[in-house]
């Protein structure tokens, strides 16, 4: 009894754990995607105009993007306080959108309904913000995998909410906003004592490459489901049991990750935590005690110095290799042979604050890129449903649901390229 329970424990604060509940969590963060298929319902409800939604749109748009609120609180509040608060902004705003459309509440003004929406919409960045940043802490030699990733389940989640929503089967399109006010916040409060920094530096594992292959294996499986799944409703006229046959396999897939952070803990051999002490990081460390300072130096130079190669090695070799080096650097710094580099600042791949983020040029390259590169698609998407309508198209989720998959494709893509091109 006493093996299983500290093999559970292992189990819950393993980063792979984390990392399958944040793609859990980011497969809800994409509301904002379905907005093509909520506006008809709202247009036709409150007999608003195209230039009316189009205000709804920018609302939305604002919500997702303002994204430093969600970030200060993550700096004062544990990620489980951030999820929460993001979870009952989302139940908030679609909630009460909700009960607007459907005639339980007073119809609100045009400005209300806009302050609704980004209410709403913004509680995604918070779900956002704790995953990935939970996530990048956890992989810090894999942050291009895990961030693409991640963004790419956000981008899929217009994809299954619409599934989902294909098998309730229900005739009035507004219940599809109470999905989206109900369904996110389920999720996320039911997973976010999970999503948390967990020490994942001190979890590294030879089998990582694979666990991210099959990762990626099955993120390419569930686009391709997808698509099909989609195709077929749309073309053939399908009994509602196969509709629900077809969600439930959907959801299997969805769980098929949790086998990597089971195996991890269950069937293999947990890590030496002699072998853990050497690349943990120096904790309470009291300033200006230049011992303490130069223990912590030389532990970033053993992570700095320390060959690409060591970690595929068995765990004694890799064990006894890491101490060597570690040594070696603290017999060098004491005879002054080699002098140790004391960095001013972060450099790229590390932790920034704020204020050393906004004199890098990396942050300003990366605001205007998004800035200028993000609007056409967003216009696209806010306009869909009534561009799907305008050329005669009844049912707007189909189009919803494919921008949704190869928007998951091509952020999956382009983290799994961005990592290989910059090693």
């Amino acid at each position: 009894m006493g093996k299983f329970q500290e093999r559970f424990v292992s189990f819950f604060n393993n980063r792979w754990l984390v990392f399958v509940a944040a793609m859990w969590i980011q497969s809800c963060a994409g509301i904002g995607y379905l907005f093509g298929s909520i506006s008809p319902v709202i247009k036709s409800s409150l007999n608003y105009n195209q230039k009316q939604i189009a205000r709804l749109g920018v609302a939305k748009d604002l919500g997702d993007s303002v994204g430093f609120l969600a970030g200060s609180l993550c700096e004062v509040l544990p990620m489980w306080g951030a999820l929460l608060v993001g979870a009952l902004q989302n139940f908030i705003g679609y909630g009460w959108v909700w009960l607007i459309v459907t005639g339980r509440a007073p119809v609100l003004p045009l400005w209300a309904m806009c302050i609704l929406i980004f209410v709403g919409n913004n509680g995604e960045t918070y779900f956002n913000t704790a995953a990935l940043v939970s996530c990048v802490q956890n992989f810090p030699k894999s942050r291009g995998p895990v961030v693409g990733i991640l963004k790419g389940f956000a981008g899929l989640g217009g994809a299954i909410l619409t599934q989902v929503y294909t098998m309730i089967h229900a005739p009035d399109h507004a219940n599809l906003i109470f999905m989206v006010a109900v369904g996110p916040a389920m999720v996320v409060i039911a997973l976010m004592f999970i999503i948390r920094p967990v020490g994942g530096h001190r979890q590294v594992r030879p089998s990582d490459s694979s666990s991210f292959t099959f990762i990626y294996s099955v993120c390419l499986l569930l686009a391709a489901y997808l698509m099909g799944v989609m195709l077929v409703e749309d073309l053939v006229d399908l009994n509602h049991t196969v509709i629900i046959i077809f969600t439930v396999i959907l959801f299997v897939l969805l769980f098929i990750p949790i086998v990597i952070p089971i195996i991890l803990s269950f069937f293999l051999e947990r890590t030496d935590p002699a072998e853990e002490a050497l690349l943990s990081k120096p904790e309470n460390m009291e300033p200006g005690k230049s011992n303490q300072e130069t223990d912590e130096v030389i532990l970033s130079e053993v992570e700095d110095e320390k060959p690409k190669d060591v970690d595929l090695l068995p765990a004694s070799e890799r064990r006894k290799r890491i101490a060597q080096l570690q040594a070696r650097l603290f017999h060098a710094a004491a005879e002054g042979a080699v002098r140790v580099k004391r960095r001013r600042g972060p450099h790229r791949g590390e932790d920034f604050t704020l204020t050393q983020a906004l004199i890098k040029a990396d942050f300003w390259l990366i605001f205007f890129s998004l800035l200028l590169g993000s609007g056409s698609g967003l216009t696209v998407i806010d306009n869909l449903g009534q561009m799907s309508q305008s050329l005669g198209y009844d049912n707007t989720h189909i189009f919803v649901s494919m921008i949704s998959i190869w928007n998951f494709l091509g952020r999956v893509g382009g983290g799994y390229f961005s990592e290989i091109i910059v090693r």
